[in-house]
């Protein structure tokens, strides 16, 4: 029995969203990978979204990053997000960590403000990103079953 690549399962699992949904998750995964080279990318097909993280290494507690697919809108978490400075009010949540970015498109990523928080997460990092090591895509985790609402 063959195993399809990560990347091949990655794809499947994006493809029952809309079009304008994998375009904006497929871009900012791009954009992602070229501000963070050398970063592991830990996949998670959940209940609710579909989540990709990033992280120096394949240890998700050390994550800081992850973009999740949602059926209306992608989201940036940055995981320890109440710890940045964010002096633009981009950043969303009350929470003790985690805090939201929604976005509606991936040139959002462009933007210095929010290039100089992900440069500001990879700098916090409990581990350092080593810039030479090659990308990882791995998947950790399936749900076998998907929340009502959700793409199939």
């Amino acid at each position: 029995m063959t195993l399809e690549s990560p990347a091949k399962q990655l794809a499947a699992f994006m493809q029952p969203y809309s079009p304008g949904i994998q375009k904006t998750a497929r871009a900012a995964l791009t954009k992602i990978h070229a501000q963070i080279p050398g970063a592991t990318q830990m996949v998670y097909d959940t209940y609710n979204a579909l989540v990709i993280g990033f992280g120096p290494n394949d240890r998700p507690s050390e994550a800081i990053l992850s973009i999740a697919l949602y059926p209306k809108w992608v989201n940036l978490y940055f995981l320890d997000g109440a710890m940045l400075s964010d002096p633009e009010k981009l950043l969303k949540g009350t929470g003790n960590r985690v805090r939201t970015l929604r976005l509606d498109d991936a040139a959002v990523l462009d933007r210095p403000e929010v290039r100089a928080l992900i440069a500001a997460a990879v700098e916090n990092a409990d581990s350092p990103f080593v810039r030479r090591h090659p990308r990882r895509l791995l998947i950790k985790a399936i749900a076998a079953r998907r929340r009502s609402g959700r793409p199939r």
